[in-house]
């Protein structure tokens, strides 16, 4: 049954809950992407699907507008898949299970994907619409958008005509995002070697912290589990002998980590002074992040006892000297632009595997430059310590334009819709717009998009007023575009 039915703008939502039947999980688009097709089929309109799961769907233009430029509109299928601890929710093949609570659209235990499904909602309904003056529309859907733009990447720029794009994967209304950061994928690897040792084992989980966008959000000093478990693991070694069986910490590279779970070897006489040690870093923590991650907690259980392969000494000792050395968080502030971050970097995932220790983050630049130094950085640790680095999804940044006409009409029209301009601002986040700079010669382009919150968590809120506002804005700004002479 569904539960969106009501809300308005209804074919918006309808579309919207839709697309939370189908799995849609970054690298598990087949699905989804035809999907699109079959409503391209549906509604008579000519489409294209590329080996990547990308979709443009084309809409001539409505009567008396053939002489308008194209549109592109543009947002991508993929969500970004996180669940409670204890959930059973298997995001390859369950839908997801949508609640209301007062203006707010959320997905019981899991994230809701309103980035950027509702931008692929838009679409659908403007494409089907039968009320609205409309210029030539290209929507783009695209693909595996949160694991590094490998969808935009991946897309031929030959088959779109449109200069004009509308990307609506941007998280609060009122604000027109006209600028992004770079970014890349770094994945390091540190070999490490293990020993059979005896004792109790001892699971020990950080958890209790508020994660986040490591884009939007990463100015906002949160804490990184992943980083604290290596200040954990350096700061126990001081008071206590252990061995390390397992670590694991981290889902995305591009999402704050929240939890870290790290699995000990010591002896039994010890374990009250592990206890203590991890009630004393609680406290600190507690103080340390007071305002940003107030729920942070760093609990032990005992698990087993036994013979366990652990880390040797020496491998020990590069894995807590590369979490005690990683850069982590905001490396530098735009001087350009107030309160703009310009280069950082987030730890998102950390596995102990049986022969290496993988880890991956998500560094992200406006200067082109500042964003290979870091690179460089992490390099060079890694290495020093006898390990190996690559970067995957690598994109550039999307770079302010001083004259955008499009810029300018969207101003405008939120001004004469809601009485005042809307802020035009700078994003540190990776948008898909600066792939398409690239691809597209003189492409002038606007991000904007419905307020959500606490995106790639699950507390992720999707407002349903700011939807259909959104959705107007949108609708108008098409009609004034349509009305434009190529």
């Amino acid at each position: 049954m569904s539960v969106l039915a009501g809300l308005k703008p209804e074919r918006v939502f309808y579309y919207f809950e839709e697309l939370c039947r189908i799995p849609h999980g970054s690298g598990n688009t087949k699905e989804v992407s035809d999907y699109l097709v079959q409503f391209a089929r549906d509604h008579e309109l000519s489409w294209y699907q590329d080996a990547a799961n990308n979709v443009i769907i084309r809409r001539p233009a409505s009567k008396g507008c053939e002489s308008a430029p194209t549109v592109i509109l543009q947002g991508h299928c993929d969500m970004v898949c996180e669940k409670k601890p204890g959930s059973s929710h298997d995001f390859t093949k369950d839908g997801l299970e949508l609640h209301i609570n007062g203006d707010e659209i959320y997905a019981r235990d899991t994230t809701l994907g309103g980035d950027d499904g509702i931008a692929v909602a838009y679409m659908l309904a403007v494409l089907e619409s039968d009320d609205l003056q409309l210029p030539a529309i290209e929507a783009l859907i695209t693909t595996d958008e949160e694991i590094g733009l490998l969808g935009a990447a991946a897309l031929n720029g030959n088959e779109l005509k449109g200069r004009t794009l509308l990307n609506m994967d941007s998280e609060e209304e009122g604000i027109l995002t006209v600028s992004c950061a770079g970014g890349m994928t770094a994945m390091m690897d540190l070999p490490v070697r293990r020993s059979e040792v005896m004792g109790e084992q001892m699971e020990v989980t950080i958890s209790g912290l508020a994660g986040g966008h490591s884009g939007t959000e990463i100015h906002k000093n949160r804490a990184n589990s992943n980083i604290l478990a290596g200040r954990f693991l350096y700061e126990l070694a001081g008071k206590m002998d252990y061995a390390l069986i397992e670590l694991e910490g981290g889902l995305k590279d591009n999402a704050i980590p929240r939890t870290t779970r790290m699995l000990l070897a010591i002896d039994g006489g010890e374990k009250e002074i592990l206890k203590e040690e991890a009630s004393r870093f609680t406290e600190n923590l507690c103080r340390e992040y007071s305002g940003t991650d107030d729920g942070i907690t760093v609990t032990v259980e005992k698990t087993g006892e036994g013979a366990a392969p652990a880390l040797h000494p020496v491998s020990l000792q590069k894995t807590v000297f590369f979490l005690m050395n990683l850069p982590n968080g905001v490396q530098k502030m735009s001087g350009q632009i107030p309160g703009l971050v310009e280069t950082s970097l987030n730890l998102g995932i950390l596995k102990l595997e049986p022969d290496h220790l993988h880890a991956c983050a998500s560094v992200r630049s406006s200067v082109g430059s500042a964003k290979e130094a870091l690179s460089d950085k992490l390099e060079y640790l890694i290495g020093f310590l006898g390990g190996e680095f690559h970067v995957e999804g690598a994109y550039p940044a999307w770079e302010y334009k001083e004259d955008s006409a499009l810029r300018d009409l969207m101003v405008a029209e939120y001004e004469a819709m809601y009485g005042q301009k809307p802020a035009v601002e700078a994003i540190h986040a990776g948008l898909e717009c600066g792939l398409f700079y690239e691809k597209l010669s003189g492409l002038d382009c606007v991000s904007f998009g419905p307020n959500m919150k606490a995106i790639h968590t699950t507390e992720e809120r999707l407002s349903i007023s700011s939807v259909e506002r959104t959705y107007q804005y949108l609708c108008r700004v098409l009609e004034q575009l349509s009305k434009r002479q190529a």
